[in-house]
């Protein structure tokens, strides 16, 4: 027994070989970096330093003045070191300059740019207005137009018709954006007819843009399941009380949840770096 220490479960035997992460206050100009490697939205390798905090969401600024928005927690580093970025004990004051819906430093007396050859897809009106009232600002001064497709059953035929090439892109939002599913191959199918390079198709994970706005934004606890075979619109309604059986029910309610939207905090953050990837994507020179 001599080989042995006297209690052989002493200490925190779990933890050994595994790296833990220690808790950093998001205080303002703390530079953060999130870790390399894969990543749905291209957040990976992103540095940049907190410029606000609020809502459960970070605000990192990069040193080319963009800004993007992640959930406190763990995921970070802070001068190579693994950290879980928590809430200041007190509020954080702002950098006092305006910002848009989106986030994004306002500029004053911005006028709209001329539009782009780029574009972004959007499948349907509700996805066009949500993008339009949170990211409008930006849109404007970077000249990107917004155009529905009515769903991706067209996208390949559109996709040829706009021949997408160098200074001529195409950005596609997708909802439903899961692996398997018949919107990712008909994307795909549409994607391997034109050059690809050119193109950029990511989605949100939600059935429907309604769920991209958080639930407590519209003052509900959840988004409720609706059963296979159901219109979801109908059956969202049916489940929260709200009036359901006609189009112009459903348009109330969706006038209901756009109205609840003050900026990019009432919004899912797995929308909110899809837009700005396809932002970042259709602008870039």
């Amino acid at each position: 027994m001599r080989d042995y220490s006297d209690d052989v479960l002493s200490g925190d035997w779990r933890a050994a070989g595994r790296t833990v992460s220690a808790d950093v206050h998001a205080v303002i100009d703390l530079v953060v970096e999130l870790p390399g490697g894969d990543s749905a939205d291209n957040a990976a390798g992103f540095v940049g330093a907190v410029v606000h905090v609020d809502a459960g969401n970070v605000h990192l600024e990069d040193r080319h003045g963009r800004v993007r928005v992640f959930p406190l927690g763990a995921g970070f580093l802070v001068e190579g070191r693994p950290v879980r970025l928590i809430a200041p004990s007190a509020p954080v004051a702002s950098t006092g300059r305006a910002r848009t819906a989106s986030g994004s430093f306002a500029v004053a007396d911005a006028r709209a740019r001329v539009a782009r050859a780029s574009r972004i897809w959007v499948e349907g009106k509700h996805d066009a207005e949500l993008v339009e009232q949170v990211w409008g600002d930006d849109l404007r001064i970077e000249g990107v137009v917004v155009e529905q497709l009515e769903g991706v059953d067209h996208l390949a035929e559109l996709l040829v018709d706009f021949a997408p090439s160098p200074g001529r892109r195409v950005g596609v939002l997708v909802d439903h954006w899961v692996p398997g599913s018949k919107e990712v191959r008909l994307v795909e199918q549409a994607i391997a007819r034109v050059d690809a390079r050119h193109v950029l198709a990511i989605g949100h994970p939600f059935i429907d843009i309604w769920q991209a706005v958080r639930p407590a934004a519209v003052g509900i606890a959840a988004w409720p399941d609706v059963p296979r075979g159901q219109d979801w619109k109908t059956g969202t309604c049916r489940a929260l009380g709200w009036p359901h059986e006609t189009a112009a029910d459903r348009a109330a309610a969706w006038r209901r949840i756009r109205g609840s939207v003050r900026g990019y905090a009432d919004l899912d953050p797995a929308l909110l770096g899809r837009v700005e990837q396809l932002i970042d994507f259709v602008t870039a020179e």
